[in-house]
């Protein structure tokens, strides 16, 4: 009982996340919400049936790279997805799971589909 009432103190205390989203783990990875969760378990099911392979957790993009002007030092711009893979056909698909499209999120998301014209961001 009392480890129960620690665990629900301690849940109490944690900050709550920005938009409302609780972190999960699956597999000793933590996701940044359930839904993230639960995306990855479905990935992980189609790769076993054998429809997809190389399932990338945070696959970086650089949209700027860094550069100096001035004396000053400016650095570089990243996307990070949720997720990508291969499909069973060779296409590779970048995952976003989205609960808020931020203002951020929209304008790296165009610089995205800019520069990696051969890639296109799938919301879920």
């Amino acid at each position: 009982m009392e480890e129960q009432n620690r665990t629900a103190a301690e849940r109490m205390m944690q900050p709550r996340a920005k938009y409302g989203n609780r972190k999960a783990e699956v597999d000793g990875i933590i996701f940044d919400s359930k839904k993230e969760a639960g995306y990855y378990l479905k990935l992980k099911a189609l790769e076993e049936a054998g429809e997809i392979t190389q399932i990338i957790l945070q696959p970086r993009f650089e949209l700027q790279p860094a550069f100096d002007k001035n004396g000053k030092h400016y650095r570089k711009i990243e996307y990070v997805a949720d997720f990508m893979y291969t499909s069973k056909t060779g296409e590779t698909f970048v995952i976003d799971v989205k609960g808020m499209r931020t203002d951020v999120y929209k304008q790296k998301k165009k610089m995205f589909e800019y520069r990696f014209p051969n890639l296109t961001i799938t919301e879920v």
